[in-house]
């Protein structure tokens, strides 16, 4: 019998599996929903709901029903959080299969996509946008909690909404394949700049996260089909 939150005084929580429906999609309509989704996948490790309702600002008591309405979605997933002393608690995270749902509002994919087509294409400039995406990446990346360094990757590009998958090929190096590419829009507009973009978001991920790992392939593909390739050499072995 699955045990209820100490922190909430909650029943158990239904699990459906992603894929089922439609509902993760529409789990992150709501948009102080999405802000927790985010959050809890920025945080890595378990977090508590008092914990994330403190930093986000909200009372426990609408976190809990928004966490519930994710878990149900499949996005997040619960875990038990050891204790120095007393009766161990649950924590959520970012589920590893998660696939988020959704579209963001339609001006933020066309200022995307004018961004991209401000920037020229042109050598000095694309690497100016790398180390522009690198320095996000190293932000984005810099979250506590002690999961092993590639699970945290594979959920920050969750919450990013690349819907990765995540295989281990052999000792320390892991292939991320995307499901989603979230820039579909603007990469019409300029792939090469918005590509360059991401390059280094996940070279930026990498520092935070594992910087004795490198990248030793980035390949990305045509955005509608998604399918773009991550692998990473060097993860510490879990």
């Amino acid at each position: 019998m699955a045990m209820a939150s100490p922190d909430s005084g909650c029943d158990k929580v239904p699990r459906v599996a992603p894929g089922a429906s439609d509902i993760s999609a529409d789990a992150l309509a709501q948009p102080t929903r999405a802000r927790v989704f985010r959050r809890v996948a920025l945080h890595g490790g378990p977090i508590g709901t008092k914990e994330l309702a403190a930093e986000l600002g909200l009372h426990p008591s609408g976190v809990r029903v928004h966490l519930e309405q994710l878990h149900q979605a499949g996005l997040v997933s619960r875990h038990l959080i050891a204790q120095a002393r007393g009766r161990p608690r649950y924590g959520w995270q970012v589920a590893v299969d998660a696939e988020p749902g959704g579209q963001p509002p339609d001006a933020y994919r066309l200022l995307a996509g004018w961004l991209a087509r401000s920037i020229p294409a042109r050598p000095v400039r694309l690497r100016e946008v790398e180390r522009a995406g690198r320095e996000l990446g190293r932000e984005l990346g810099h979250v506590p909690g002690h999961a092993p360094a590639d699970e945290t990757m594979g959920r920050s590009l969750t919450a990013l909404g690349f819907a990765p998958r995540r295989k281990r090929a052999k000792t320390g190096q892991v292939t991320f394949r995307l499901g989603s590419c979230p820039y579909r829009d603007a990469v019409g507009e300029n792939q090469e700049v918005v590509c360059a973009l991401h390059r280094g978001l996940t070279e930026g991920l990498l520092d935070a996260l594992a910087p004795s790992a490198r990248l030793s392939q980035f390949v990305p593909k045509e955005p509608e089909r998604a399918g773009c390739l991550i692998e990473v050499e060097g993860f510490d072995p879990t």
